[in-house]
């Protein structure tokens, strides 16, 4: 998996998870969710690198 890409899903689901806490830290369920899916979406993505990189193999 390139490097580059790797970061940036797992920084995309660090800031999700972030956006979660504080939603709930501060009971905003609007950020709370918007976090939920921003890591949602980060992991789909690494899913897919991953898979992308079995298939080169």
């Amino acid at each position: 998996m390139a490097a580059g890409k790797k970061a940036k899903n797992i920084g995309k689901t660090a800031k999700g998870k972030a956006k979660e806490v504080t939603g709930r830290a501060v009971g905003n369920e609007s950020l709370e969710i918007k976090g939920r899916a921003e890591q949602v979406e980060g992991d789909a993505k690494q899913t897919g690198q991953k898979a992308k990189d079995t298939l080169k193999h």
